[in-house]
C-alpha cells in the first residue's frame, strides 16, 4: 500500500472513530486495528494511537467548554484517580508480545460485541447532587489500568461507571469521560514514548482526523442530548460486530 493511502485511511478512520468515542466509546476498536493493518507492530500501534486520543479529547473538552458545559474541578478529581493505574497498564502492555496483545484485543472486542445483547441500563433521568457510590474511586483506578493497557472499549466502561456510580445524566457522563481519558492518556503516552513505541508520522495524521471528529462529536453530544448518544452507542456496537466477523 502506498504511503499516501495509509495517511488518508488514518485521517478518515480517526475522524469517524473520535466522533463515536466522544459520544459513546469504542473508537479505538477501529483506530488500533487500522494502525496494525498498515504495518505497525502491536505495541507501536498501541502507543501511536494515544497521540490521536490526546488531540481528540483536547478538542472535545474545548468544545464542551465553549458550549458552557464543563465541570473541570470534578472532572480533574476523578481523572487523578485513574493515573496510577494508567501508568502501570501502559508499562504492562509494552512487556507482552504482539501475538498475545492481538489475542487480548480480539477477546476484548468479542466481549464488547456480546454486550450488545444485554440491556445497558442507561435509563431514566438522574437527579443532580445524588450521593456518589463508594465504589466509584476503586472502579476508576481499574479503568485507568485498562485504559493504559489497551484502551479499546474503555469509553463504554467509563460511561457505565460514571452513570451508575457518579449518578449524573449521559451528557455530563460524556463531558467527564473525555476529560478523564485526556488526563490519564498523557502519562500513558509518555510511557510509550520512553519505551520507543510511537510512530509520530502516523500518530499525527491520526490525531488530525481525531481532532475534527472530537470537536463535532462534543457538539453533537450537547445538542443531541441522551437520545442521540444512545443512537450513536448502538451504531458503534454494530460497527464493531461487523468488523469482528469480516
Amino acid at each position: 500500500m502506498e504511503e499516501i493511502y495509509k495517511l488518508i485511511i488514518l485521517f478518515v478512520v480517526g475522524a469517524f472513530a473520535s466522533f463515536i468515542n466522544v459520544n459513546a466509546g469504542g473508537g479505538s476498536s477501529l483506530t488500533l486495528p487500522a494502525l496494525i493493518f498498515i504495518g505497525l507492530e502491536s505495541a507501536v500501534a498501541n502507543g501511536t494511537n494515544r497521540i490521536g486520543l490526546i488531540l481528540q479529547n483536547i478538542f472535545a473538552v474545548s468544545s464542551f467548554h465553549n458550549q458552557k458545559f464543563a465541570s473541570f474541578k470534578l472532572s480533574l478529581s476523578l481523572a487523578m484517580v485513574t493515573l496510577p493505574g494508567a501508568i502501570i497498564g501502559a508499562f504492562a502492555s509494552t512487556k507482552i508480545s504482539s501475538e498475545w496483545f492481538q489475542r487480548i484485543l480480539a477477546i476484548v472486542i468479542i466481549g464488547i460485541v456480546i454486550s450488545m445483547f444485554f440491556k445497558p441500563g442507561y435509563e431514566g433521568n438522574l437527579l443532580e447532587g445524588e450521593k456518589k457510590s463508594k465504589w466509584l474511586y476503586p472502579a476508576l483506578f481499574g479503568i485507568g489500568f485498562y485504559g493504559g493497557f489497551i484502551q479499546v472499549g474503555v469509553g463504554f466502561i467509563l460511561m457505565a461507571t460514571l452513570y451508575h456510580l457518579l449518578r449524573v445524566n449521559l451528557v455530563k457522563v460524556n463531558m467527564h469521560k473525555v476529560f478523564i481519558v485526556l488526563i490519564y492518556t498523557l502519562p500513558a503516552l509518555a510511557v510509550f514514548i520512553y519505551t520507543g513505541n510511537v510512530n509520530w508520522k502516523y500518530g499525527i495524521t491520526l490525531a488530525a482526523g481525531m481532532s475534527v471528529g472530537g470537536w463535532w462529536g462534543a457538539r453533537m453530544a450537547v445538542k443531541g442530548g441522551e437520545a442521540a448518544i444512545r443512537a450513536i452507542l448502538a451504531i458503534a456496537l454494530i460497527i464493531m460486530s461487523i468488523k469482528l466477523i469480516t
